[in-house]
């Protein structure tokens, strides 16, 4: 069956209103169990692809961490900085296991043993992880990873942006999908969160997915947050069931404002077992930068949201 629907655009002034079934309470309530769930200590720093032959330096909660690939392409993490002279080991060649810092040469970790220690880190395939000790989270060895699609018949694309926020605004952002029809017309539509199939745990919405004013693929789709700084859309029934949008949040530090500074990074993991779909993904080079467009577009929006969330949740906006 043909996936795309005759669903008009439907006009404002006839869209229901969502603000009693966004309820602040309840959103809330759903906030407080995902910050609950333990992290483990794990934060999303890029993509995968971002990583190539030589390092790259990310910062997270303040402190800057150096990534490398091994020769066996194995993810490696350590200080961002080098012990020597403090050199910011970006852009360095690698040795073996080793990184070589662009001063000296000094070979990282191998001649300097003891006080530069290595940290754990994960590449699952579309997002690379490293591991920090973190107040109030109890280390885990990988991060918690959602059900994605098999990567070898799916599309990937990342999308990365940064936001004078706290995590948690973004990831309350995701946890109301009711302002979905009216904050993001262009993209979404027909927006119904189903309550009986819904708990402070799961919500489950049926959508529409826009192509235009007139044309849109009709979707159902459920919210889970696996850890306190990530929340998952599983399309579970409609055209791409089985896909999966997870929107991580990584604190970088502060602004010189003082403000808090958060990386929101989605990763869109497509998936169709219809024939099209597998001839699109040998277009994948010419497909990911549309899917990123789409992902900033909106983005723009819901980040918006999250920073001014945070502004009246900080008493910097009195309602």
């Amino acid at each position: 069956r043909v996936p795309i629907r005759r669903v008009p655009q439907p006009a404002p002034e006839v869209i229901r209103s969502t603000w009693r079934q966004a309820a602040i309470p309840r959103i809330e309530r759903a906030l407080r169990a995902s910050q609950a769930r333990n992290p483990g200590g794990w934060y999303v720093v890029g993509a995968s692809t971002d990583l190539g032959a030589t390092s790259i330096v990310r910062t997270v909660a303040g402190r800057e961490v150096a990534l490398w690939r091994d020769e066996n392409a194995r993810v490696h993490a350590g200080p961002g900085a080098c012990p020597h002279m403090g050199a910011r080991l970006d852009r360095c060649d690698v040795a073996g296991a080793d990184l070589m810092c662009r001063w000296h040469g000094l070979r990282l970790p191998s001649e300097w043993p003891g006080s530069w220690r290595t940290l754990p880190a994960h590449d699952d395939g579309a997002l690379l992880w490293v591991r920090l000790p973190t107040a109030d989270e109890d280390p885990t060895d990988s991060p918690t990873l959602p059900v994605r699609p098999d990567p070898t018949t799916s599309l990937t694309s990342v999308f990365a942006k940064s936001a004078r926020c706290e995590p948690q605004d973004i990831i309350a952002n995701r946890l109301d999908p009711w302002h979905g029809a009216w904050f993001h017309p262009y993209a979404f539509s027909h927006l119904v969160v189903d309550d009986d199939a819904s708990t402070d745990d799961c919500l489950v919405t049926d959508v529409t997915f826009r192509l235009n004013h007139t044309w849109g693929v009709p979707v159902r789709a459920q919210f889970t947050c696996p850890d306190a700084r990530t929340i998952v859309m599983h399309i579970t029934e409609g055209e791409g069931a089985g896909s999966v949008v997870e929107t991580h949040a990584t604190p970088l530090g502060t602004d010189p404002e003082g403000h808090p500074v958060t990386v929101m990074t989605e990763a869109t993991i497509g998936f169709s077992p219809r024939p099209g779909f597998a001839v699109a993904r040998a277009f994948a080079p010419l497909i990911r930068p549309l899917m990123v467009r789409t992902q900033a577009q909106l983005w723009v929006d819901d980040l918006e949201y999250a920073q001014r969330r945070y502004l009246v949740r900080t008493g910097q906006v009195r309602l």
